[in-house]
């Protein structure tokens, strides 16, 4: 049992998925074999949840989304308000309300070629919104959960920092 344990949904089989503002199903949902996210890691997310039709800690996750693209020099082109009405479009589309969790990404977009530079990139970003019904599952409540503890030592200050969420 862990923090993400959640109840199976079949509904998650026809979800659409947001990608750069267009709306696929799950199965046609696809992005290049030459984006940067894919290719090398380039980019951050966020897990966002939506409880009775409110995303929880909205501001806060966008916050720690463009600190984190601010901290491997990625260029968001979006505003804030944009995402958010991104991530409601596809959740609309989804009629979902409650019980959701969706996982937004940002990538550097495009490579023309597999190279590390970001000369490299063709643009624009690329954007993923997938939402999936994710009802938590009550035993997680009942039987609770099993914390462990790293002695993990954080970098120096110069080293990417451990608290972006970067992909």
């Amino acid at each position: 049992m862990s923090s993400h344990s959640y109840i199976k949904n079949h509904k998650n089989a026809d979800i659409f998925i947001n990608i750069n503002g267009k709306l696929f199903p799950r199965n046609e949902a696809k992005i290049s074999v030459f984006d940067s996210g894919f290719l090398l890691g380039d980019g951050v997310w966020e897990g966002i949840r939506l409880h009775k039709n409110r995303l929880v800690f909205i501001d806060d996750h966008l916050n720690r989304l463009f600190e984190s693209a601010k901290g491997i020099s990625l260029k968001i082109p979006y505003s804030k308000n944009e995402i958010i009405s991104e991530i409601y479009k596809v959740l609309d589309r989804n009629n979902m309300e409650d019980e959701v969790h969706i996982r937004l990404i940002i990538s550097r977009g495009e490579k023309i070629t597999p190279y590390q530079n970001p000369n490299a990139n063709i643009g624009p970003v690329t954007l993923v919104i997938i939402p999936e019904f994710k009802k938590t599952n009550p035993k997680t409540y009942i039987n609770g959960i099993s914390i462990g503890r790293v002695s993990t030592i954080r970098p120096a200050h110069n080293i990417l920092s451990t608290h972006f969420n970067t992909l």
